[in-house]
C-alpha cells in the first residue's frame, strides 16, 4: 500500500461512530427487497446511454472518409483561392478537423457538474442534445459552404456536446442504477462508446456512406441518437437523489416507483437517511491542488488519465487507415473495423474481469500488453511486407483489447473511488480537463510526429507506456470491494490520508434501497 494512502481507521470509527454505524443513529437504513431490472429503469439506462453512442460515434467518424473529404478540401480551397493547398496546409486543416473535437471537450468538461446542479441530472441530458443537433447540422451541410469550415465548426461544438456527456451520463445513470447492478450500468457509458466508434466505422465504408456523395450524411448522422433521445428521454424519471436532496420528496418518491417497483418505499427511507448524514464539506478546486491531504490520491488519479491519453490509442483510432495502409493491407478498413469488434469485446470482457481481477491487476496487465503491442507495432511497420503488415494488424488489435479492459474504462471510476465526497466533484472535473488536454495534444502532434519519425514513433509510445506502468505499480492502490472514503471532515490533519482502504468492504448506502438484501 503506496504510503500516501495509508489509513487512519480509528479516525474513520470515530468520525462514522462505530463501524457499520451512520452518525447520530443506532443502527444503518433498512435493507428492502431486492429490486429487479424494471423496465423503466431499462428504458432510462438505454436514453441516457444514446448520448455514449454519439459521443463515440463523433470520436470515430472522421477516420474512414479521410481521403474522400480531403479531396474536398483541396477543390474548396482551389474554388476560394485559385489554387490547391499546399500539402502542408492540407495536413493542418486535416489535423485541426480531428483536434477540434477534443478542443470542445475540454471546454465543457468543467462546467458539466454545474450544468447537472443547476437544469438537473435528466434536463442537462435534454439540453446538451441541441449541440449534437447543431454540429450534426453544420456537418452534414457541409457542400453547401466552405467545406473545411463548416467541417472545423462542427467537430467543435459535438466536441462540446461530447465534453458535457463525458460528465452527465455517469452521474445519471450512477444515480439511478441500483447498488448490485451499478457496476454493469455504470459500464454502459463507456460500451455505448465504442459501440458509437464501431457503427461510425461500419457506415464509413466505401461500400456505404464512405463516399464522395454520401459522406455529409454520415457526417451527420451523429445528430440521430441525440433526436432519439429527445424522445425518449422526457419519458424516464429525474434522478430520485437529486429530487431528494433538494425537498422535492414526492417527485422523488414517483420516480423511484417506477424505477424500484415494490422496493420503492424502503428504497426512499434508506436515501433519506443516507442525506439525512449531512453533506460534506466541499473541497474546491485551488484548495484541493493545495491540500496536502489529497496530493497523492490526485496525482494517481491524474496518472491513470494522462496514461489513457497518453498510451497512443488515438493514433489508432483516429489514423488507423493510414496505419493500415503502411502495414501494407490491400482494405484498410478491415484493420479499422477489427479495432472496433475488438473494442467491443473487450470492454464488454472487463464488466466480468474488474470484480475478480481487480483494478490493479487489470490497469498492469493493460499497460504492459500495450508496451508490447507498440514496440512490435513500430518494428512490423518499419520493415513492412505482406508478413510483417499481418504481425502490425495483430498487434494494433492486441493494443486495442489491452486498452479497453484495463486503461481505457478504469480511469473515471477508479478516480471517484479515491475521494471522499467533499473534493471528489473538483478532483473529477480537473481529471476530465487532463483528460481532454491531452487528447487534444495527441490529435495535434501525431501528424507531424510521425512524418518525422515514421513508424518509430510508437516505440515512443511504448516507452511512456513503461514509465506508465512503473508508475501504476509504485502508486495505485487497490480499491475493490473497498466502500468510497467519507471523512466528516476533509480539513483535518493535512499530514492524514483521507481513504478508507485498508477496512473491510462496507455496503454503500447510495440508493441502497435499489440494491435489495445481499445474502451473507
Amino acid at each position: 500500500m503506496p504510503r500516501g494512502f495509508q489509513q487512519i481507521q480509528e479516525e474513520e470509527e470515530e468520525d462514522e461512530g462505530g463501524p457499520g454505524s451512520f452518525p447520530g443513529r443506532g443502527s444503518p437504513p433498512p435493507s428492502p427487497p431486492p429490486a429487479p431490472l424494471t423496465p423503466a429503469l431499462a428504458l432510462t439506462v438505454f436514453a441516457a446511454s444514446l448520448s455514449s453512442l454519439g459521443f463515440g460515434f463523433n470520436i470515430g467518424v472522421i477516420n474512414a472518409p479521410q481521403k474522400v473529404i480531403e479531396v474536398e478540401y483541396n477543390a474548396t480551397w482551389a474554388q476560394r483561392w485559385g489554387s490547391p493547398p499546399p500539402p502542408q496546409t492540407l495536413s493542418l486543416l486535416w489535423a485541426l478537423s480531428v483536434a477540434i473535437f477534443s478542443v470542445g471537450g475540454m471546454g465543457t468538461a468543467l462546467a458539466g457538474g454545474a450544468m447537472a446542479e443547476r437544469l438537473g441530472r435528466k434536463g442537462a441530458l435534454l439540453a446538451t442534445n441541441g449541440l449534437a443537433v447543431v454540429g450534426g447540422a453544420l456537418m452534414g451541410g457541409a457542400k453547401l459552404g466552405p467545406t473545411y469550415i463548416l467541417i472545423i465548426i462542427g467537430r467543435f461544438i459535438v466536441g462540446a456536446y461530447s465534453g458535457l456527456v463525458s460528465v452527465l451520463v455517469p452521474l445519471y445513470v450512477g444515480e439511478v442504477a441500483p447498488l448490485r447492478l451499478r457496476g454493469a450500468l455504470g459500464t454502459l457509458h463507456q460500451l455505448g462508446i465504442v459501440l458509437g466508434i464501431l457503427v461510425a466505422q461500419v457506415l464509413g465504408l466505401r461500400a456505404l456512406l464512405g463516399t464522395p456523395r454520401a459522406w455529409p450524411a454520415l457526417l451527420g448522422a451523429g445528430l440521430l441518437p441525440a433526436a432519439l433521445q429527445l424522445l425518449l428521454l422526457p419519458l424516464c424519471p429525474e434522478s430520485p437523489r437529486f429530487l431528494l436532496a433538494r425537498g422535492q420528496r414526492g417527485r422523488a418518491r414517483r420516480g423511484l416507483s417506477r424505477l424500484a417497483g415494490p422496493a420503492a418505499e424502503a428504497g426512499l427511507a434508506a436515501l433519506e437517511a443516507e442525506l439525512g448524514r449531512g453533506p460534506a464539506p466541499k473541497v474546491g478546486l485551488l484548495e484541493l491542488c493545495r491540500s496536502r491531504r489529497y496530493r497523492q490520491p490526485l496525482i494517481v488519479t491524474l496518472g491513470l488519465q494522462l496514461a489513457q491519453q497518453l498510451s497512443g490509442i488515438n493514433a489508432i483510432f483516429y489514423y488507423s487507415t493510414s496505419i493500415f495502409e503502411g502495414a501494407g493491407l490491400q482494405d484498410p478498413a478491415v484493420g479499422t473495423i477489427g479495432t472496433g469488434v475488438v473494442n467491443v469485446a473487450a470492454t464488454a470482457l472487463s464488466v466480468v474481469l474488474v470484480e475478480r481481477a481487480g483494478r490493479r491487476v487489470l490497469q498492469l496487465v493493460g499497460l504492459l500488453g500495450m508496451m508490447g503491442c507498440a514496440g512490435t507495432l513500430g518494428v512490423a511497420l518499419k520493415l513492412g511486407g505482406p508478413v510483417w503488415g499481418a504481425l502490425a494488424l495483430g498487434s494494433a488489435l492486441a493494443f486495442v483489447g489491452f486498452f479497453a479492459v484495463g486503461p481505457g474504462p478504469l480511469p473515471w471510476f477508479v478516480g471517484a473511488e479515491l475521494f471522499p465526497p467533499g473534493p471528489r466533484g473538483a478532483a473529477l472535473a480537473l481529471a476530465g480537463l487532463v483528460n481532454w488536454a491531452s487528447n487534444t495534444a495527441v490529435a495535434m502532434a501525431f501528424p507531424p510526429m510521425q512524418d518525422a519519425m515514421g513508424p518509430l514513433v510508437f516505440l515512443l509510445f511504448g516507452g511512456l507506456l513503461g514509465g506508465f506502468s512503473l508508475f501504476t505499480f509504485l502508486l495505485l492502490p487497490e480499491t475493490r470491494g473497498r466502500p468510497f472514503p467519507d471523512p466528516r471532515d476533509p480539513q483535518s490533519s493535512p499530514n492524514s490520508a483521507p481513504l478508507a482502504l485498508l477496512g473491510p468492504p462496507e455496503k454503500d448506502t447510495e440508493l441502497q434501497s435499489l440494491a435489495g438484501h445481499e445474502e451473507p
